[in-house]
């Protein structure tokens, strides 16, 4: 395995990516990793790691950057009233979808310029707060991203700019979603309201609901870890992947 950690430069500034890919048998599918509130870390590396074992060239950026490079956290950064998890949610609060898509652009751009990434499709997924951005960008960018995955995505219809509900019919590329029974950040109406809308949308994916687990769940390291539910989220990310890119 080959990884670095790269700043790639963007229109407000330089964002500190984690990429990784296999050594051999290259260029490989590019895919985007992004990342769950809290932030970088290990626990996310290695399932970069993870994808990049099966054959794609993953790139973990930091989506925070925007606030400085003092944006890695500590392991007390869930723990609500912590100083951790405040200072956390004074960058998070601030996220908005507009310039996340304004960060793919550029990512795009310099996955262009990368021989051991193949050019063409590519595929992104995130968790958590980035649920929102990876199906924005399928609808954003229809002629590059052919394969869009969210899980436990946040608040998937709300007033937001640019909100998935609102541009599921734009996305060109297979749509995955994957809800939590137990999300107050997703709770069960909303995900009934979504579902009525994607299958509206004509999109040849799927809305799955996850029955028993709770938001954060695929994550090795936090308190609802549930290994069936988060072996089925990787069965299902990696088939999407193959489909659609190889």
């Amino acid at each position: 395995m080959i990884e670095q950690t790269l700043d790639i430069t963007t229109k407000s500034g330089a964002t500190e990516t984690f990429i990784v890919h296999p050594e051999r048998g290259g260029p490989h599918p590019a895919v985007f990793l992004l990342m769950d509130a809290p932030g970088i870390r290990d626990e996310l590396r290695d399932m970069a790691r993870r994808l990049a074992t099966v054959g794609y060239y993953v790139l973990l950026p930091n989506l925070y950057y925007r606030a400085g490079r003092d944006t890695i956290y500590g392991p007390d950064v869930l723990e609500h009233g912590s100083p951790e998890h405040a200072r956390m949610r004074a960058v998070r609060t601030k996220m908005t979808i507009p310039p996340v898509m304004a960060d793919i652009a550029d990512m795009l751009t310099f996955l262009d310029a990368q021989p051991a990434a193949k050019p063409g499709a590519v595929g992104a997924h995130g968790y958590c707060m980035s649920g929102p951005y990876a199906l924005a960008a399928a609808a954003r960018y229809p002629n590059r991203v052919a394969a869009a995955a969210s899980f436990y995505g946040t608040w998937l219809v709300s007033d937001a700019e640019e909100s998935p509900h609102l541009n599921l019919a734009r996305a060109q590329g297979e749509l995955y979603i994957a809800c939590a029974e137990h999300d107050e950040l997703a709770p069960l109406p909303m995900v009934a309201e979504l579902r009525g809308l994607f299958e509206k949308s004509g999109n040849p994916g799927e809305l799955e609901l996850y029955p028993g687990v709770h938001h954060g769940f695929a994550f090795p390291q936090r308190w609802c870890f549930d290994k069936p539910a988060a072996e089925r989220h990787w069965e299902r990310l990696i088939a999407l992947y193959r489909r659609q890119l190889g």
